[in-house]
């Protein structure tokens, strides 16, 4: 990027007024374009600032060819819908803090982003000045010695006749989201510095909040705990004027910033035994300069922003956390207010997934190869985001349960179906049965609760989630079919069911003209489960379960396909804070598997886990893999195993079971 790059604005408020100030005084910046919904608003912008291109509406400006980058200074509630069309046209981007409403926004706009290679940095513009340089820099020097300490805080007195965006819920309003971010990404960022870092999340955190009239949060305090011990308070409110304060206290003295959001100030040093030094940051230029600048140079040389994707991800991931301790949501995160995906279009699988699918008997329409688990969603807007990506990407297939938090899982399912109308596109299979309800009986009399929850009249494939030897299978059987013949299930199938007990049921289903089990849902991975996760789990991953779907081209849906992260960096012999995968997949001759894992990926240029994928889908009897990404990153990079084939002998190495090719793969 030689010439200057062409900036377009979207908004014309105060922040927005700053933005185009600046970007008139840059050398590597030109003020092209300004975009409102109002065109008079749009007329009187571009006559303060000179701007020659005035566009009535959003869209015209992002389709604008002139304009490569674009400043979102709108509300946040806005953010992500036009940042995700922004990046769908190419333009990079700066958009004004906080990134999005919630972390669930944040990943669909960074996904957004490093899809179409665009530059996109939350407008934290305290984070690209020389104040912050020179504070962070007296950390890592160790100027206080060892950080125990921080304090923090960011708070005004609204006036009489507030801003809407201030203080309504439709808006984003709230002290939280629309100032504590401050505090919180200034405590995270010198955290992660103290700890040798770029930046670190709390393992804890505890708040409070005061609400005020309109219903949102007009003042709150939240205490965070750090790795190492750090402790830090953070406040924030529209309602005092506690005004703005950061301290930070190490075991040999302690620094204050009297402006840590503004580009220039004094920090005060204070050091044991010694007297106080003041450290003068004069004015270079406006704080949306430096911001500018940085862009420029990100653009020009690659170099890193000095607020990563990573960092902002956390920072509304914390956000997230602080609103959820003091019980506060937004109108757009309630249960059933997304009708829309983000980007306020129709939902469709895209033109250029990778999906591959197969079938099972009974079973009306094609089923997608992954399979996604519903077991972890924080919430509604959590699971919209991430349902709604697995769907463009061709997935058709979600597995749920009834016992997945008391049905609650079903339900966020359902919801998601029923915004999105797409129930009839959907494979679902959901499982009830589980310990110590599985009787036929309860079974019977759960069946409609879970439609109910899933607000549909059939499930597509149904399964017993645990097997009960006390119950002859027949009556399992029975019991089933009558559901079948009622419409309200159309497959049967067995989760954590012996091979054995499959077949005496399919045994009694053929005798007496009834159906059986059509599919097997137990644990399979290229990793050997060492002991069952839960109690009751089963795996087939064993050579006689093996060669007895090979026999009976038995399906299996296999969950922990990728044994829950084994195959990552998350794993190693030293790495034992994830007590379950300690327990589940901790073995000398697993992480052989993953040596060999890590070998072929590198041979192949993939990821370990995208090797253990394939492992799964290679098999020669139909299989499905459940998986369950917690992000859109993790999401997009188990994609890649659709793209990998491995050869029978690949296969049997990986799996320890021809040594002798050791030496040649």
């Amino acid at each position: 990027m030689a010439k200057a790059l062409n900036w377009g604005i979207i908004g014309t408020g105060r922040i927005a007024n700053k933005f185009a100030a600046a970007l008139n005084v840059s050398a590597d910046a030109k003020l092209t374009a300004v975009g409102s919904r109002k065109h008079a608003t749009t007329e009187d912008f571009g006559q303060k600032f000179g701007v020659p291109c005035r566009h009535g509406s959003y869209e015209e400006l992002i389709d604008n060819p002139e304009v490569e980058a674009v400043y979102i200074a709108i509300p946040h509630p806005f953010h992500a819908q036009w940042s995700l069309r922004c990046a769908a046209a190419g333009k990079h981007q700066i958009c004004e803090k906080p990134l999005a409403m919630n972390h669930a926004e944040a990943m669909a706009m960074v996904e957004a982003a490093h899809r179409n290679n665009v530059y996109l940095s939350e407008g934290f513009a305290y984070r690209c000045t020389p104040m912050t340089t020179r504070l962070v820099q007296l950390i890592r020097d160790g100027a206080i010695g060892e950080v125990k300490r921080i304090i923090s805080s960011y708070s005004f007195k609204l006036g009489p006749k507030p801003a809407r965006r201030l203080v309504e819920p439709e808006l984003g309003g709230g002290a939280i989201l629309d100032v504590g971010c401050y505090p919180i990404s200034m405590v995270r960022l010198l955290a992660g510095v103290a700890m040798g870092q770029k930046f670190a999340d709390p393992v804890d955190l505890e708040g409070m909040a005061r609400m005020g009239p309109t219903g949102v949060d007009f003042h709150a305090t939240a205490i965070l705990r750090f790795d190492g011990g750090i402790i830090a308070q953070v406040s924030t409110g529209l309602d005092a004027n506690d005004g703005i304060q950061l301290e930070i206290f190490g075991d040999e003295g302690s620094l204050s910033i009297n402006t840590p959001w503004h580009a220039q100030g004094s920090i005060l040093l204070r050091r044991t035994g010694e007297e106080p030094e003041e450290i003068v940051i004069e004015r270079g230029k406006t704080l949306f300069a430096y911001e500018i600048e940085e862009a420029s140079r990100h653009l020009k040389h690659g170099q890193t922003p000095a607020m990563s994707w990573a960092d902002s991800l956390g920072n509304m991931r914390t956000l997230d956390r602080w609103r959820n301790a003091v019980n506060f949501s937004y109108p757009c995160e309630k249960p059933n207010s997304g009708t829309w995906p983000i980007y306020r279009e129709s939902l469709k699988p895209s033109s250029g997934h990778n999906m591959n699918y197969n079938h099972i008997t009974g079973v009306r329409k094609k089923i997608s190869r992954l399979v996604m688990g519903t077991d972890y969603c924080p919430g509604d807007a959590h699971a919209a985001v991430m349902f709604d990506d697995f769907f463009e990407r061709g997935g058709n297939c979600f597995d749920t349960a009834e016992q997945y938090f008391n049905g609650e899982r079903e339900k966020v399912l359902g919801r998601w179906m029923k915004n999105r109308n797409l129930r009839e596109e959907i494979v679902i299979l959901d499982k009830g049965g589980h310990t110590p309800h599985c009787w036929p009986e309860i079974i019977q009399a759960n069946i409609p609760r879970s439609l109910e929850r899933l607000q549909t009249d059939y499930i597509d494939i149904y399964m017993l989630h645990r097997d009960n030897p006390e119950v002859p299978v027949g009556e399992f059987i029975e019991v089933l079919n009558e559901q079948i013949n009622a419409g309200h299930i159309h497959v049967l199938g067995a989760s954590n069911w012996t091979k054995e007990r499959v077949d005496q049921a399919n045994a009694y289903a053929a005798q007496k003209g009834l159906i059986g089990f059509a599919a097997v849902s137990n644990n399979f991975s290229l990793a050997r489960m060492v002991k069952p996760m839960w109690e009751g789990c089963l795996a087939s991953s064993e050579s006689d379960y093996r060669l007895w779907h090979l026999d009976k081209q038995m399906p299996l849906m296999s969950w922990s396909s990728q044994a829950r992260g084994f195959f990552t960096d998350r794993s190693g012999p030293r790495k034992k804070q994830d007590r379950l995968m300690v327990k589940a997949w901790y073995s000398k001759d697993n992480f052989e598997r993953k040596r060999r894992a890590v070998a072929l990926a590198k041979e192949k240029g993939v990821l370990p886990i995208n090797i253990a994928l394939a492992y799964v889908l290679d098999q020669l009897f139909p299989t499905f893999a459940l998986i369950c990404p917690y992000t859109l990153e993790e999401m997009r990079t188990t994609m890649d195993g659709l793209d990998i084939s491995l050869t029978k002998k690949e296969i049997q190495w990986l799996n320890l079971e021809l040594e002798e090719l050791q030496e040649n793969v």
